[in-house]
């Protein structure tokens, strides 16, 4: 070893998003879709008891965030059952009233260990939730649908919370449709339809 420390895991709620097809439009547009991103994002979150005490500050991707929640002082069912609702509502208030700023979101939701360093996160959790993202199913799954927004959550989230059917949240909504491959590991993901 080098003598330099290593660095320390901290168990976080892992939360992306990505607007859909933001890359084909202008930088004046996207500038309106990551504010109307951002002030849903921070509405759903406080109206789901996700205040900032339990958040670490906002990791942006440009056309999407990453968010990172303490996991001891939140419910993961809280994320199913208020976050992933309250944010489809808002998407579709938002469309309502600017139909010419309408857009779409993927959302990826994970648990698990992540690191810190004066650049960021990262570690192999934020990997698998990113590559779950921006899996090519998942878009595939949006430009399907009507709906504004898909869901993929992680095999742990589907294990620990979506299976055990808790209030508000129908396991049978949910399909394991992606497959990516973090570390030599292939990690399932499950698509809520």
């Amino acid at each position: 070893m080098n003598g330099k420390a290593r660095p320390k895991p901290f168990s976080r709620i892992i939360i992306a998003l990505d607007i859909e097809g933001s890359t084909s439009r202008t930088n004046s547009a996207k500038a309106d879709l990551r504010t109307a991103m951002y002030r849903m994002l921070e509405a759903a979150l406080h109206k789901s008891g996700i205040t900032e005490e339990l958040l670490e500050p906002f990791n942006d991707r440009g056309d999407g965030v990453i968010t990172l929640v303490h996991a001891d002082g939140v419910p993961k069912t809280v994320l199913l059952d208020t976050f992933v609702p309250s944010l489809r509502e808002m998407l579709t208030e938002h469309a309502a009233i600017h139909p010419d700023r309408k857009f779409r979101l993927r959302v990826a939701i994970h648990f698990g260990e992540v690191h810190f360093d004066e650049q960021g996160v990262f570690g192999e959790d934020i990997d698998i939730t990113c590559r779950l993202v921006e899996a090519p199913e998942l878009k595939h799954r949006l430009r399907q649908i009507e709906a504004l927004l898909v869901l993929v959550v992680s095999e742990y989230i589907h294990r620990t919370v979506v299976k055990h059917d808790y209030d508000g949240i129908d396991g049978r909504t949910f399909e394991p449709i992606i497959e990516v491959e973090v570390g030599n590991q292939t990690h399932t993901g499950w698509v809520q339809s």
